[in-house]
């Protein structure tokens, strides 16, 4: 992993209904919905980039509150 690289987690919580949410704590608003496990957290992970992408492109600083020694990788606790 590179040096500046950064590592996000994905809790998840499955609903009374079934369905999963995928949510990355450390990216206000980032929240994802899937039928099942696996989808929830593709869905997440392909929000939490494109959350990324556009406060690069707008030249806004992410906004994690751990320190890096805390953060983990962007893929789900198990």
């Amino acid at each position: 992993m590179a040096k500046d690289s950064v590592q996000l987690a994905i809790e998840l919580e499955r609903e009374e209904d079934g369905r999963w949410i995928g949510e990355v704590p450390d990216l206000p608003g980032v929240l994802a919905y899937g039928q099942n496990r696996d989808e929830a957290i593709a869905r997440a992970q392909a929000l939490a980039l494109r959350v990324l992408a556009e406060r690069i492109e707008h030249g806004e600083p992410p906004s994690w509150h751990d320190p890096p020694a805390r953060r983990r990788n962007l893929r789900a606790f198990r």
